[in-house]
């Protein structure tokens, strides 16, 4: 089987948006100025499609939703000439290529986005070519993961309508949701506070900075948040301030989760091997996709440390279940516009497709 075709094609939303009302989360900007849309540079509302051919007649596709004019165009000048021909049985071989063509502008970002794309593409097309879907061809470890919702939560949101949601996400059959935090600490405290009144102790509130924090108030919020039983503070510090996060593991009892702006398998190295995390969130859209998604699993799992994956729901549903230490599958319905059916729940889990291919139609 080889490769005769990568087509790229960017789809844009054009129906109604609306903006993003001011401080919707922190931001990384937060720490030189708290701008009134602190959202503004994550909002999206295009995705690029990678549809790979092959001489067998089987097709594969990917899709990333960063910047996704900038995606296709990579793919197009710099990834797709090394795909042609080739056999797509080969993924590391094909992936070491795609790496290390685009090292020297790379290794992160949008480099990164354009790789996973493709990566995936391809894993969908083995997965199609083996009749097998995802979670089975990748290890087949669990049948389902549990869920926990990020709609709601956000910072602009009046502790009522937290609350609010919570419950409503617990009577769903949710195990948890995610709050943002960063205003003044103790109306996070306070915010907090009234959630886990409402909900009890048997459903999970995680907590998400967006990277908003230095070490010092980092440190000042776990000590705040400790009593109200989190389940984990996300993305505290930098993604970079490696020293900062174990500053704060170790200072701590909350898990500290991190792993949305990493783009590495050796940066996830770095954070394990240093003990500066409890929770690692590995996104295969950002990683370099399903190839180095899978190293980054089982290199946590050789350090006992538990994997709850950023964003992309429906494909994370299937790569969860094929590894033993997935805990957590994040619900948010982000490619509803452009897929034609809806991840399967049942009991508050997620259950993947056993559908060949990557489990997104």
């Amino acid at each position: 089987m080889k490769i005769t075709e990568v087509r790229t094609r960017v789809v844009q939303w054009e129906g109604q948006t609306v903006p993003l009302p001011p401080h919707f989360c922190t931001n990384p900007m937060d720490l030189v100025a708290f701008r009134e849309a602190s959202m503004g540079n994550f909002a999206f509302h295009g995705w690029v499609l990678v549809e790979i051919f092959t001489d067998s007649g089987h097709i594969g596709l990917g899709n990333a939703a960063l910047s996704p004019i900038v995606t296709k165009t990579l793919i197009d000048t710099y990834l797709k000439p090394l795909l042609i021909g080739a056999d797509p049985w080969d993924t590391e071989y094909l992936w070491q290529q795609m790496y290390r063509r685009t090292m020297a502008f790379g290794r992160k970002g949008v480099a990164m986005t354009a790789i996973s794309a493709v990566d995936i593409a391809l894993w969908d097309l083995r997965c199609r070519r083996a009749n097998l879907p995802l979670y089975k061809l990748a290890g087949g470890a669990q049948r389902s993961v549990a869920l926990y919702t990020t709609e709601g939560g956000w910072l602009h949101m009046d502790t009522a309508v937290l609350v609010e949601d919570a419950v409503a996400a617990k009577e769903r059959g949710f195990g948890g949701s995610k709050l943002k935090v960063g205003r003044r600490p103790h109306e996070d405290v306070v915010r907090i506070a009234a959630v886990r009144e409402a909900v009890g102790y048997d459903f999970e509130i995680f907590t998400d900075a967006n990277q908003a924090f230095t070490v010092d108030e980092a440190l000042r919020r776990a000590r705040l948040y400790e009593p109200l039983d989190i389940g984990w503070f996300e993305e505290p510090l930098p993604a970079d301030d490696v020293d900062g996060h174990v500053r704060l593991s170790n200072a701590t009892t909350i898990p500290v989760a991190v792993g949305e702006s990493i783009y590495s398998a050796s940066h996830f190295r770095e954070y394990l091997q240093r003990r500066a995390c409890s929770i690692i969130q590995v996104d295969v859209a950002r990683i370099g996709g399903i190839t180095p998604w899978l190293k980054v699993a089982h290199m946590a799992e050789c350090f006992n440390i538990a994997v709850a994956p950023h964003f992309l729901m429906e494909l994370h549903a299937s790569l969860c279940a094929a590894v033993p230490n997935a805990h957590w599958v994040e619900y948010i319905p982000q490619l509803d516009p452009i897929t034609t059916q809806a991840m399967k729940i049942e009991g508050g889990r997620a259950v993947p497709s056993d559908e060949p291919g990557i489990g997104i139609a």
